[in-house]
C-alpha cells in the first residue's frame, strides 16, 4: 500500500493500538485471465494478478522497480534477472506487521489462511458516481441478504471497477490538485465490523489501498492489520469471478521480516 513517507502520518496511531490478533509458490503455468481447468475439482479459474513492471501505479512517494538483466541464453547459456523493489508494488499483500508493531510478517502466516473461500462484494455503480466510494457495513449485510453469511475463514473482497485505470497511473491514483488521492476503499466501520462480528482472513481491493485515497489516518488498515489480518491491494479481475462460491489462493511473499510483498492470486470455482 502505502510508502514509507505516508507512514510517519500513522506511526502515532499504530503505538496506540494493541495488536488484537495474533505462501503458497507461484502457480505453474502461463498466465490467462480466465481458462477452463478440466480434470480438476474445480472447473474455473482466474488470474486476480496484474503483470508487474516499472511502469505500475505505486503510492506517492515510492520508487519503481528495476528490472536488470545480469545473463541471458544467447551470451550465458541460462537467462536471469534482478529485482529491485519496494514490497507494496503491483497486485500485494499487507502482512499484519506492515502496520501494526509484533504484528506477523508475511512469510509467518498460517498457510491455511492462504487458501480461503473468497466473497466478492461489487461496489462499481457507486464507485462511478463517486470515486471517494467505500464499503460499508450495509453494503456487507446486503451481500450477505443475497448470498448468505460470510463463511468462516473467508476473504473479503472489493470490486470497485477501478482496475479500468490500472494502465494509466495518474488515473489510477486521481490526485488533485492539493494531492489528495481519490479512489474507493474499505470504510473503518465495515472493517470493524468484519474484525468483531465475522471470522475472516483477510481482505482485497481492486485499488492501491484497503482505505478510500482520501484517507490521511488509515484507520482501516490499522483495524485490519491490527486484528492479524492481511490485505491484498491491487486485485484485479474480480468482476470475473463469482460473488460467492469460488476459492482465492495466494501465492504470499516468503522473503524474511516481509512486510508484504507480490502475490500470484488466483480464483477457482
Amino acid at each position: 500500500m502505502c510508502a514509507p513517507l505516508v507512514m510517519e502520518a500513522v506511526a502515532k496511531q499504530i503505538s496506540r493500538r494493541a495488536l488484537l490478533g495474533a505462501g503458497l509458490g507461484l502457480l505453474a503455468g502461463r498466465a490467462v485471465a480466465q481458462a477452463q481447468v478440466p480434470g480438476k475439482a474445480f472447473s474455473r479459474a482466474v488470474d486476480l494478478t496484474h503483470e508487474l513492471s516499472p511502469e505500475v501505479p505505486l503510492f506517492p512517494g515510492a520508487e519503481p522497480m528495476r528490472i536488470t538483466t545480469l545473463v541471458t541464453v544467447r551470451q550465458n547459456g541460462y537467462y536471469g534477472n534482478r529485482l529491485d523493489l519496494w514490497e507494496h508494488s503491483g497486485t500485494h499483500m499487507d502482512a499484519p506487521a506492515h502496520f501494526a508493531e509484533g504484528g506477523l510478517t508475511a512469510e509467518k502466516l498460517p498457510v491455511e489462511t492462504l487458501i480461503a473461500p473468497l466473497a466478492v462484494i461489487h461496489i462499481h455503480e457507486k464507485a462511478a458516481r463517486n470515486p471517494d466510494a467505500q464499503v460499508t457495513v450495509d453494503d456487507l449485510l446486503a451481500y450477505e441478504r443475497q448470498h448468505g453469511r460470510l463463511p468462516k475463514g473467508a476473504l473479503v473482497a472489493m470490486h470497485s471497477g477501478w482496475e479500468a485505470r490500472w494502465k494509466d497511473p495518474k488515473a489510477f491514483l486521481n490526485q488533485d490538485a492539493s494531492g489528495t488521492l481519490h479512489f474507493p476503499g474499505f470504510s473503518p466501520e465495515a472493517a470493524e465490523f468484519l474484525v468483531r462480528e465475522r471470522e475472516i482472513v483477510g481482505v482485497g481491493v481492486d485499488t492501491l489501498s484497503l482505505d478510500f485515497g482520501p484517507s490521511k489516518d488509515f484507520k482501516a488498515h490499522l483495524i485490519l492489520l491490527g486484528a492479524g489480518k492481511y490485505g491484498l491491494e491491487n486485485l484485479a479481475n474480480l468482476a470475473q469471478v463469482p460473488p460467492a462460491g469460488a476459492l482465492i489462493f495466494v501465492g504470499a511473499p516468503k522473503h524474511r521480516g516481509a512486510s508484504g510483498g507480490p502475490v500470484r492470486a488466483v480464483a477457482v470455482w
